[in-house]
C-alpha cells in the first residue's frame, strides 16, 4: 500500500495566524480519519507567506524558482489537498490566488480538495461558495461538500443555534475528504493490462469506476 500524500496550503500572512491554525486542525482531523481507514499518511503544510517573492517573480518572468517548483509539485502530486485562505475584501487573498495561478489548469483534475477560510466575522463565510468553489471547479478538482469557515468568535465558542460548532465542521469536512480520497485512489488506473501478443492488441489502462451513489453513501453519519 502506498502512503496517502496529504498536503495543506495555508495563505496566512501573520505568524502565528488563524489561517495556519485552521489548516493544522484540518490536517490533524483528516489524517486521523485516513488512518482509521487503514491508510498511512504523509503530511506536508505549505506556507505561502514563505513563497511570496517566488510567486511574484514567477508571475513576472514566467519561470518558477526551485522552492516554488517544489511546492507546486507537492500540491499537484498530492492525493488530497486542504486549501485555506484568509478573507480579504470579501474574497480569497491575492497571495492565495496567485499561487494557484501558477499551477497548470488541468493539474488538479479529479483531486479531492477541502476548502476553508478565516475572517473577522461570520458575514464573510460565503467566500467558500462564491469564490473558492468556483476557483477549484475551474481547476476540475473534486471539492468536498463541507467547506470550513472560521470567524473570530468560532475559536473556543459554542456556535449558535443554526450552525454547527467549528470542531463539528472540521470533523465532518475531514471525513468527507477521507472518503473522497479513498474513492479517488480506488478509481485510479491499475496499470497497463497485457493482452496476448499474437492478437496484436495494444496495452490499455482500465480504471475502476466508483458509482457516485457509493461515494455519497460513504459520507452518511454512522459510516467509518
Amino acid at each position: 500500500m502506498t502512503n496517502v500524500r496529504l498536503v495543506a496550503v495555508s495563505a496566512g500572512l501573520g505568524k502565528p495566524s488563524a489561517t495556519r491554525l485552521l489548516a493544522d486542525r484540518l490536517v490533524t482531523a483528516a489524517r486521523e480519519r485516513l488512518e482509521r481507514q487503514g491508510e498511512e499518511v504523509e503530511v506536508r503544510v505549505i506556507e505561502l507567506r514563505d513563497l511570496a517573492s517566488d510567486i511574484a517573480n514567477n508571475l513576472v518572468t514566467g519561470f518558477p524558482g526551485a522552492r516554488l517548483r517544489e511546492a507546486v509539485e507537492a500540491v499537484t502530486g498530492a492525493d488530497a489537498l486542504i486549501a485555506v485562505t484568509p478573507v480579504f475584501t470579501a474574497s480569497y487573498s491575492g497571495l492565495f490566488k496567485s499561487f494557484f495561478d501558477v499551477i497548470e489548469p488541468d493539474a488538479l483534475t479529479g483531486k479531492p480538495v477541502l476548502v476553508a477560510a478565516t475572517g473577522g466575522t461570520a458575514r464573510h463565510s460565503l467566500v467558500l461558495d462564491h469564490a473558492m468553489r468556483p476557483l477549484f471547479g475551474y481547476l476540475r478538482a473534486l471539492v468536498v461538500p463541507t467547506g470550513v469557515y472560521a470567524a473570530a468568535e468560532d475559536w473556543g465558542g459554542a456556535g449558535d443555534g443554526l450552525t454547527a460548532t467549528l470542531p463539528d465542521r472540521i470533523t465532518r469536512a475531514a471525513g468527507e475528504l477521507a472518503a473522497f480520497t479513498a474513492a479517488a485512489r480506488q478509481a485510479r488506473p491499475a496499470g497497463p493490462a497485457q493482452t496476448p501478443a499474437g492478437d496484436g492488441a495494444k496495452e490499455k489502462e482500465e480504471a475502476e469506476v466508483v458509482p457516485f451513489e457509493q461515494l455519497l453513501a460513504s459520507l452518511r453519519p454512522g459510516r467509518g
